[in-house]
């Protein structure tokens, strides 16, 4: 019988900080879980670290199945590795391959089993895929306070909403070098996803010309939206991948023009671990929405 085995590997942002994950099925009655990190890395880096880690912690050579949502490593392995191998590493059109490193690594490691490779769609429901993903955004190391990038903006979003009045507040720091500028707004009727897409496209909006900006906010489902998902539901015509219509569609769409103008890398910053400027952030849009502010105490920056 197979040995089953799930990898995942991601960036936050990418490149940057990075984790893997990895679920291996029939070692035993329980699955066996690994994960790991580096401090600089790329998706794709992190992709074939898992892979590779996967097969390392196997004591025997073993017939397996490779579950990746990275086409990248399964067609690496299926498809191109052998032309770059021919042509001394080298790309069709004669570039280095990136990632030799890692996928000459991997080659290694391959000797030992018998691999199939098969590609899972990510964030489709597949409990293991799900599962390896977890552990990749776990081991993520986090990294709280501005990033050091001292040519670009750097937006530092927050949201608050009331179910009960039915409304959203948003509030927003932009920062220039030694040059700080704030906005807030409310907005009526919008739900609380609503208002933290809203709330990036208004103080994108705020900038007159197109700028390199980093974008910190709280908010998982905004930040898969506009680095994972924006391009999938345009090419479908505004539906998901089960052809449904996708909810929030003109605060994304509203969102996406403003992406298209400026050059945006994304954190996501946790509101229990946030640091000083994300949390004065988060009390101007209660302020704004008029509920009490909350006094947490909070990191430095940096």
């Amino acid at each position: 019988m197979a040995i089953e085995i799930y990898t995942d590997g991601g960036c936050r942002p990418n490149p940057g900080p990075g984790g893997w994950g990895v679920v291996i099925l029939g070692l035993g009655e329980a699955p066996v879980e690994l994960s790991g990190s580096e401090e600089e890395a790329t998706n794709n880096r992190m992709e074939l670290r898992a892979a590779i880690e996967a097969l390392r912690s196997l004591d025997c050579p073993s017939e397996i199945d490779l579950h990746t949502d990275s086409q990248y490593v399964r067609q690496g392995i299926t498809s191109w590795m052998e032309g770059w191998k021919r042509r001394g590493w080298r790309t069709a059109a004669g570039d280095p391959v990136q990632n030799q490193d890692l996928w000459q690594e991997l080659e290694a490691k391959l000797e030992r089993h018998q691999v199939a490779w098969h590609w899972v769609r990510g964030h489709a429901g597949n409990r293991w895929n799900e599962r390896a993903d977890e552990l990749a955004s776990a081991a993520i190391p986090r990294v709280t306070g501005l990033v050091d990038d001292r040519g670009a903006v750097h937006i530092v979003l927050a949201v608050a909403y009331s179910g009960k009045m039915n409304r959203g507040a948003w509030a927003a720091t932009l920062r220039f070098e030694d040059r700080e500028k704030a906005f807030s707004g409310v907005v009526d009727g919008a739900t609380a996803n609503q208002m933290h897409i809203l709330g990036a496209a208004l103080a994108l909006e705020a900038m007159k010309r197109p700028v390199r900006a980093h974008l910190y906010t709280a908010s998982d489902y905004l930040k898969d939206g506009a680095t994972s998902w924006l391009g999938g539901w345009r090419s479908r015509g505004w539906t998901t991948r089960e052809g449904k219509p996708v909810s929030n569609r003109e605060a994304w769409q509203r969102l996406e023009r403003q992406i298209d103008r400026h050059g945006l890398t994304w954190h996501v910053e946790k509101t229990d671990d946030a640091f000083d400027e994300m949390n004065e952030v988060k009390n101007a849009a209660r302020e704004a929405l008029g509920v009490p502010v909350k006094t947490k105490r909070s990191k430095k920056k940096g």
